[in-house]
């Protein structure tokens, strides 16, 4: 099954004039992320430039020899793309965590994160923090994964941002959890990867109606999803992307 189509965005959002989220995506390698950094002005998207940099060089180096021994991690439950994303995924956390813990808490980054590699006809899906993934088939839409965040904590899912500060993230925890989905993919399937300055404020059959619609591009679907974010109460920076298959 071959992607059809991608698109991806990100922006400042309404408020703010740094924008610490990102994307990145490797066509060689079928590799596609969002990330959402936080901790300020030249940390947190700094820290979000060097995690993708960083992520995309050791994936591409476990694609380009796959004889190589897995350094960090290895579970024969997943294909062998899914172990090297996982293991890329931690050398770049190690990377990041030796660097904050030399400097004080307030000067110190990390980053959520939603991504995606293709394996054939599956897709493999890696989820950490404060993002969200989903799946668009014959209409309805579906969570491929519940963000790590404290937002269940919350009296109401918009009252408090403070509530969806990642549980997990890249940097800032000695142990850096994921989630891992693989999916095997169907001829018009529709894969969203947000952070959390667009994905709160739009309902699932919302997002549906608007990924099934014929009538505009995959980039002005992404782009109507931010306005409407914003025009709900988002003040957070917004990534996202679409790939469709």
């Amino acid at each position: 099954m071959k992607l059809r189509n991608y698109a991806a965005v990100t922006h400042q959002g309404p408020f703010l004039e740094l924008n610490e989220d990102g994307y990145d995506f490797d066509l060689d390698n079928q590799f596609f992320m969002v990330l959402d950094g936080f901790g300020g002005s030249g940390i947190g998207d700094k820290a979000v430039a060097k995690l993708k940099e960083e992520i995309k060089r050791f994936l591409g180096r476990l694609a380009a020899d796959p004889d190589s021994t897995m350094p960090l991690y290895w579970n024969a439950r997943w294909l062998l793309e899914a172990n090297a994303l996982i293991n890329s995924l931690l050398f770049a956390h190690q990377n990041l965590y030796q660097e904050n813990s030399a400097k004080p808490l307030n000067q110190r980054a990390g980053a959520s994160m939603a991504c995606a590699i293709k394996a054939d006809d599956i897709l493999i899906l890696a989820q950490v923090g404060s993002c969200y993934s989903y799946l668009s088939r014959r209409g309805k839409v579906e969570p491929l994964f519940i963000p790590d965040n404290h937002v269940w904590l919350a009296p109401d899912l918009h009252a408090s941002p403070s509530m969806r500060l990642p549980a997990s993230a890249f940097g800032f925890y000695p142990e850096l959890t994921w989630s891992i989905r693989e999916v095997r993919v169907q001829e018009g399937d529709q894969f969203a990867l947000f952070t959390d300055g667009v994905a709160p404020w739009i309902e699932q059959t919302e997002l549906g109606h608007v990924l099934s619609r014929n009538d505009e591009d995959l980039q002005e679907k992404l782009n109507g999803l931010l306005k409407l974010s914003n025009a709900r109460g988002n003040s957070a920076n917004q990534t996202g992307m679409i790939l469709e298959f």
